[in-house]
Order: structure tokens, then C-alpha cells, then sequence
């Protein structure tokens, strides 16, 4: 036997699941509870109570109708009733002593006028004790319906089946695992002070929101107004649209309320219910498997129900308190015919009409649960109520699962779904983000991470921040603000304060700006740098900064998205002078032409992308500075000579071979920087002499094995860099280049120095390091302006002691082996090693980056 706590345990779930139940899955529960216990009640009375009594039945004759016919008694039955007859009233304790469960013949004793013996008037039936039994058994199998012998254990198997099925889903292992995970961390959001938190945000600024519309349009769009000026907080920023850039209306604060400040312990655990939520969201929302199997186990129990009420209502009629029995044992009783009671009959039947009763409950309950399974669409769930009544419109709608589960749990309590959403929600996330930020980073900290760059300004770099904290806009003093990798970098009114503030740099890092801030940044800064991944990344408002001098970006702007970086807006673009582009280009844009009235410098690093088409350079006509770096150029292009107010071109790192087109750079009298530096140049061509304003000449990193007498006519060469190429000879015409002030000529094959290098009086640098020189003239003491040389790496055995003449040199900028510099009289290195007590303008510098 097993009791009804055990059966009942079948429908148990675990408390926490209490919240997927929804009020006809509850009252389901309590009908199937009632059910079990009205089985287990019936079938405990059956086992217990449960018996039929029979008699045998006498047919009259046909001749006498008011009399029977007897029996032909067997010989057994015969000598009983003799041995009845002769006990006499000695009978009776006999069948005081017969089992129960049967019920003998009642005979009633007369006393006989006539002889004065007992005279039965009742009926003989001639059957002893254990025939009744054995009549009683036969007739109970025989004559009884079966459903009224085993209504009590159906009863029983169909509850339990009904029981399991109503919490089958709760068990599967593929939907159990995530229900448990969608209720426990539903119970977290729940109780999280992160959601009571922003729920109590929301309903503040909804207040304030309401005061706002009873002042009036009026005084709304002055408060506006103030509200863009000022920065103050807890004020919409009014949306300003302009060629299809929308700036951020965010609530602008200045100050959070004390109401938002979390423990750090509070704001932890409520990002790692972020993180929870957004993958239990993308694991659930793949699939649809619970809907299916709440919707399976509904329809079974429908189909149950029907079941039950079909055969149950055919076979209520048959539970009868009379039957008549003929189980073919006359020959063993010499009766065929019994009349028997069944004395559970009547209780039989008011628990079946009860159970009915209970199915039919149950069954509606089932056909309504299908009725709310399929009149709408659970598989989608939307949180526009919560939108509406909140500050996060931007909760999204969910689907499949997901969309299902928090549809039942809208039928214990919304408000679990309406706490949830604030979880679901990237306003919300970007809110604690910013609360936790501002208290992990505040004032003092970002103060000890302000450092001065080589420019000597003020700068701060953070990195990989959740946000902008809020304390760095107290940095009034900063010049420059590096922000790299922050994804949710929003800018503020209270930058206006920054009134130093002269450079931003966002690096992957899609900032948004209010209006207010937009307006101080349109009107104050002078230098952004912009490095991407892909073009969308590029702030819209960067090309609505009129003031902006010099705009660097860095990224994917290869020629198939051209269109998309928005360089026709670069036309607002009034003040811009540097325009820096590190991309993969495969032709330069048209619309760069937008900036040909004020672009000064154009800066192009390609990075191995070959740059085929150089067209728009032509109208760049005002373009004094062009550097080309890494383009694949294998000739210099011919739309360059077009750029006839061009000063300085650079054309580093590409494929040039030849420069037969350097005659072409005649035309550019304005040219005087050639940067030609790290290509394959094999040989100068003796047109170079036609560049007569020439003033720098960068030729290293190139193979060139001798430099042309002609170079040495361009009289106003400042600057000669013929580093790393397999020059073997200097030329003796070096020495006409009178203005010369930094020959550097490191890692070839030189010999020899020729006297006449040391008629460049002006010489300040000298580079002659790595080559296979023997000896250095003494002229070089001749070299009165001299203060960087270099003579590492050579044959030297010795340094001339005119070095003591060069009053400007110095040892922390005499690049030589100790042992040739301590070979020097003691004079020369004391003279050399004493601290110059005048600061040269040029002083000692080491170029490493010409060479």
C-alpha cells in the first residue's frame, strides 16, 4: 500500500516554480489532489467493505403457480437437511458461528397444530455454509459490472496520469534546465536594488516631466532654452537634425541623485545580471520547446478528459445494488439462479458521480487553457506597457521561450516581467554603468592620470572604460582627451567647462554628444582624431565642427564605401587646414575637392592598398603639404605637378623606381621639401638640377649607387639625406653647396671624405656612420657650426685633434667609439666634454627618424 502523501508528492514542484503557475495550472493542481484522495478513499472502502450476498433463486411450477418446484436434492445436500431437520433449534448456533461475508436461507419456525413440531414457513434452500462463500466469490466476479469492481484504481491511474502530465515540463531535463535558470534569475532581478532603483528614477522624472507640460509650451520652450545654454540637469536636450545627424537627447545631469548611488556590492552583482539576461535571452530565443511541450501535455489532458467522461458516463448506470446471477454452478449447488446485493453499490455510485463532476471541472479548465494557448500569439512578448510607463524605451520585444515564459508569469504577477525588463533594457545597463563609473572614477583619481605629453600639453588617455566619467569635465584645465575602446562614450554639457580643451581622440569609441556639447565643440575645438573599424563608427557631427583646423581618421575607407564616410558634409568643414586619411584607399574621393579653398596639408597612409586613381588631387589647388605613404606608387603622379602652390611632398614607402618626372617639379616654384625616402630609386636623374628651390631632399632607403654632379647646383639645399644606398663616392662638387646645414650619408660605401665637404661652412649635422671610411680631414675643423657628427662604425684609427676647433660640439653628440675619442689630446676632450653654458636654438639632436 502506499499512502496519499507519497501519491501526492507526484505533484509537487518546487516552490520557486510557483511563478510559471498560473491560477487554472493551480487549480488544476488542487482538483487533481482532491481527485487522488477521492480514488484512494473509494479503493481503501473496496478493499475493506466491498462484498455481495446472493440467494438462490426457486422456480415456480407451472402446474401451481403459487408453489416451486424443489430441487432434486444430491445425495449430499439431502443428508444435510435430514441432519438440519433432526438438530432442530440446534441449527442456530451453527450458523452463529458462519464466516462473514454470507448470509444463510432465514427460516421462520411455526409451532404445528397438528403434531407440535416447528414447521418452516420460509424457504428451503438445502445449501450449507460453504456453498453460500463459494456462491458469494462466483457472483462477485460474475454478476458485478467490472467498473463497478475497478472504478477506484481507474480512478487512481488516470489522476496520477493527469498529475504527471500537468507538470511534465517542469521535469523534462531539455525544458527543466531552462526553466530553473529563467526563475532563478528572474527571483534575482527581482530582488536586485538596481530595479527598484531605476523603476523609482523613472517614476521621478516622470513626475518632473508632468510639471514640465503644466507650465506650458510657452515657459517648456524657454526652459529649453536655458536648459542648452546651461547644461542643468534634468532636462531634455532638444534634438537638433541637420543633414540627417540627430544628436543625443539624454536627460543631461550634472549631479546624480544620492537616490542612484548602489554599494559597490549591489552594483556588481547587478551588471552580472546583465550579462545573465543577455545570453539566457540568446540561448532561450532559439527554439520554441517549452510553448510546444505545455502545449503537448495540455492537449493530453484534454484528450484524458474526454476519455474518462466518455466511458465513465457509458458505465455509471451499471453500478446497481441488485444483480441477478447465474454462474452455471448448479451443478454444484443445483441452483442456476441467484439474486445478489452488492452493499457498496450506492456509495460506488455518488463517488463516481462526484469524480465526474470533478473531470467535467477539470476538463473546462483544459479546454480554456487551450483556448489561451492559441487565441494569441505567445511566442512573441512585447514590453511597450513597460516602454510606456518608463524611461527604457528601449526594452525589445522577445520571442519563442523566452516570449512564453513571461507570458505565464504575467499570469501569477506583471510586475516580475515589468522589473525583468529593466534588465532587457541598454539605457538601464548604461545607467548603472555610468553610476558605477562616476563612483569608481572620481575627481581625484582622474587628476593623478593627467599627465603633459611631447607637446607639453595637458592630456588624459583613458582606456576601455565603461563611459565618460563624469568628473572628467571637472578637468578644466585639460587640453587634450584621449577616449579609446569606451563603447557607450556620451559627452555632456558640462564639457563647456573644458574652455582649454583644444583635442579629442576617440578611438573605436562611437561617442554621442548632446546638443549643448555639440555647440561647444562646433565652436572650440581645433584638433580630432577619429580611428574606426568600420565607416558608420565615424560620429555624424563630426562633420558639422565649422572650427575644426585638423581631422584625423583611421580606418576602413576603402573605395566601395567611399559614399558612406560622408565627406560631402566635410563642405561645413570652413576652418579645416589638416586633413589626415589612414585607410586603404584605392583612389583618392572626389568630394575631398569640398575643401580646396582652406585645405593646407593632405595627408594619405595607405597601408599597402595600391592607389590607383589621383584625379581629385588636381583641384586641390591651395594644397601646400601632400604626403602620399605606403600607396604602392610606382611613378610620382602626374596630378601632383598640377598643385602649383605645393611646398612639400612626401612620397614614402612606395614602389618608385624611376624619377625621370622630377623635371616636371620646375613647374612648383614653391616646392622646397622632396621626400622621396624608402622606395627603390636606382638613379637621380640629371634633371634635378631644374628644381631650383629645392631645400630638402629626402633620398635614403633607396638603391642608389652615385649622386650626379647636377645635384650639387641646387644652390639652396639646406638638407641632404642620402642614408642606406650603396653610394660609393661622394663628389667633390659638394662643396658648392654653400647653404648646406645636414648631410647625412650614413650606411653606403664611402671611402673617402673629400676636403671640399668642409667648405659647407654652415654644416651643423654630419652623418658618416657605416661606411668604409680610413681617416676624417682636418679640415673639419673648419666646421665652426657643427654640433652633431657621427663616425661610428667606420676604419678610423684615429680623430684628427682639429675637432677642438668645432667650439659647438659636444660628447653627448659626437657618435664614436670610445677608444678613437680617448686617442684625442686631453685638451681637445676637455674642450669637447665641458657643458656649453649658452642653449643653442638647434642644439645637439639626434635625427634617427631622417635616416
Amino acid at each position: 500500500m502506499f499512502t496519499l502523501t507519497e501519491v501526492a508528492s507526484l505533484n509537487e514542484v518546487q516552490p520557486t516554480y510557483r511563478i510559471l503557475k498560473p491560477w487554472w495550472d493551480v487549480f488544476m493542481d488542487y482538483l487533481g489532489i482532491v481527485m487522488l484522495m477521492l480514488a484512494i478513499f473509494a479503493g481503501t472502502m473496496q478493499l475493506t467493505k466491498d462484498q455481495v450476498v446472493c440467494l438462490p433463486v426457486l422456480e415456480q411450477t407451472p402446474e401451481d403457480p403459487g408453489g416451486f418446484i424443489r430441487p432434486q436434492p444430491t445425495e449430499a445436500a439431502d443428508g444435510l437437511w435430514n441432519r438440519e431437520s433432526a438438530m432442530g433449534e440446534q441449527a442456530a448456533p451453527l450458523m452463529a458461528k458462519r464466516p462473514a461475508g454470507t448470509i444463510a436461507p432465514t427460516l421462520t419456525f411455526t409451532q404445528s397444530p397438528t403434531f407440535g413440531q416447528p414447521h418452516p414457513t420460509g424457504v428451503r434452500t438445502k445449501l450449507d455454509f460453504q456453498q453460500y462463500v463459494f456462491v458469494n466469490q462466483m457472483c462477485y466476479h460474475v454478476a458485478l459490472p467490472w467498473y463497478s469492481k475497478y472504478f477506484p484504481y481507474l480512478a487512481l491511474i488516470h489522476t496520477i496520469v493527469l498529475m504527471v502530465s500537468s507538470n511534465f515540463w517542469f521535469k523534462y531535463p531539455k525544458t527543466s534546465s531552462k526553466i530553473e535558470h529563467f526563475v532563478s534569475i528572474l527571483g534575482k532581478c527581482f530582488e536586485s536594488p538596481w530595479t527598484t532603483k531605476a523603476l523609482s528614477e523613472t517614476a521621478c522624472e516622470d513626475s518632473e516631466e508632468n510639471k514640465q507640460r503644466l507650465a506650458g509650451a510657452s515657459s517648456l520652450l524657454k526652459h529649453l532654452s536655458t536648459s542648452s545654454e546651461e547644461g542643468s540637469p534634468n532636462q531634455s536636450a532638444p534634438v537638433l537634425t541637420k543633414s540627417g545627424v540627430t544628436f543625443s537627447a539624454e536627460k543631461l545631469v550634472s549631479e546624480i541623485p544620492s537616490m542612484t548611488i548602489l554599494d559597490k556590492k549591489d552594483g556588481e552583482q547587478a551588471k552580472a545580471l546583465f550579462e545573465k539576461v543577455r545570453k539566457f535571452r540568446a540561448h532561450v530565443e532559439d527554439s520554441d520547446l517549452i510553448y510546444k511541450l505545455y502545449a503537448i501535455q495540455t492537449v493530453i489532458k484534454t484528450v484524458k478528459f474526454i476519455l474518462i467522461l466518455c466511458y465513465t458516463m457509458t458505465f455509471v448506470a451499471s453500478i446497481d445494488f441488485d444483480h441477478v446471477c447465474e454462474p452455471e454452478i448448479k451443478h454444484l449447488t443445483g441452483y442456476a439462479k441467484f439474486q445478489c446485493t452488492h452493499n457498496m453499490a450506492f456509495m460506488l455510485k455518488k463517488l463516481l458521480v462526484s469524480y465526474i463532476a470533478l473531470i467535467c471541472v477539470y476538463g473546462i479548465i483544459c479546454i480554456y487553457t487551450l483556448f489561451w494557448l492559441f487565441r494569441r500569439p505567445l511566442k512573441e512578448y512585447s514590453f511597450e506597457k513597460v516602454r510606456e510607463e518608463s524611461s527604457f524605451s528601449d526594452i525589445p520585444d522577445v520571442k519563442n521561450d523566452f516570449a512564453f515564459l513571461l507570458h505565464m508569469v504575467d499570469q501569477y504577477d506583471q510586475l516580475y516581467s515589468k522589473r525583468f525588463g529593466v534588465f532587457l533594457s541598454e539605457v538601464s545597463e548604461n545607467k548603472l554603468r555610468e553610476i558605477s563609473l562616476n563612483h569608481e572614477w572620481t575627481f581625484e583619481k582622474l587628476r593623478q592620470h593627467v599627465t603633459r605629453n611631447p607637446q607639453e600639453k595637458l592630456e588624459l588617455h583613458l582606456f576601455m572604460l565603461s563611459g565618460v566619467p563624469d568628473a572628467v569635465f571637472d578637468l578644466t584645465d585639460l587640453e587634450v582627451l584621449k577616449l579609446e575602446l569606451i563603447p557607450e562614450a556620451r559627452i555632456t554639457a558640462k564639457i563647456s567647462q573644458m574652455i582649454n580643451l583644444q583635442e579629442l581622440h576617440f578611438y573605436h569609441c562611437p561617442a554621442k554628444v548632446e546638443q549643448t556639447a555639440f555647440i561647444f565643440l562646433r565652436d572650440h575645438l581645433r584638433c580630432l582624431h577619429v580611428k574606426f573599424t568600420d565607416v558608420a563608427e565615424i560620429p555624424s557631427w563630426v562633420y558639422l565642427l565649422k572650427s575644426l583646423r585638423e581631422l584625423y581618421l583611421v580606418g576602413n575607407l576603402n573605395s566601395e564605401n567611399n559614399k558612406m564616410i560622408g565627406l560631402e558634409s566635410l563642405r561645413d568643414l570652413r576652418h579645416l587646414k589638416i586633413l589626415h586619411l589612414k585607410s586603404n584607399l584605392t583612389k583618392i574621393p572626389t568630394n575631398i575637392t569640398d575643401l580646396s579653398p582652406h585645405l593646407i596639408k593632405l595627408v594619405v597612409h595607405n597601408d599597402g592598398t595600391k592607389l590607383l586613381v589621383l584625379n581629385s588631387l588636381k583641384k586641390m589647388m591651395n594644397l601646400a603639404d601632400l604626403e602620399l605613404h605606403n600607396c604602392e606608387l610606382e611613378r610620382i603622379p602626374h596630378a601632383i605637378f598640377s598643385l602649383n602652390n605645393l611646398q612639400e611632398l612626401d612620397l614614402k614607402s612606395n614602389n618608385i623606381r624611376t624619377i625621370e618626372e622630377v623635371i616636371s617639379f620646375q613647374h612648383l616654384k614653391r616646392l622646397t621639401c622632396l621626400k622621396l625616402w624608402h622606395n627603390k630609386i636606382i638613379s637621380i636623374p640629371l634633371s634635378i638640377s631644374h628644381v631650383k628651390n629645392l631645400e630638402s631632399l629626402y633620398l635614403s632607403h633607396n638603391k642608389l649607387e652615385s649622386l650626379p654632379a647636377p645635384l650639387f647646383t641646387l644652390l639652396k639645399l639646406r638638407y641632404l639625406d642620402v642614408s642606406h644606398n650603396s653610394i660609393v663616392v661622394i663628389p667633390l662638387e659638394v662643396g658648392f653647396l654653400q647653404n648646406l646645414q645636414h648631410f647625412a650619408i650614413t650606411g653606403n660605401k664611402v671611402e673617402v671624405v673629400p676636403k671640399q665637404l668642409f667648405k659647407c661652412a654652415k654644416l651643423r649635422t654630419l652623418c658618416l656612420s657605416h661606411n668604409c671610411i680610413s681617416s676624417i680631414p682636418e679640415k673639419i675643423g673648419h666646421l665652426s657650426q657643427l654640433t652633431h657628427l657621427e663616425l661610428k662604425g667606420n676604419c678610423l684609427d684615429r680623430l684628427p685633434p682639429q675637432l677642438g676647433q668645432c667650439s659647438l660640439l659636444r660628447r653627448s653628440c659626437l657618435m664614436v667609439e670610445d677608444h678613437l675619442f680617448d686617442s684625442l689630446p686631453m685638451e681637445v676632450k676637455e674642450s669637447i666634454n665641458q657643458e656649453s653654458s649658452v642653449l643653442m636654438a638647434n642644439g645637439c639632436k639626434c635625427l634617427s627618424d631622417s635616416r
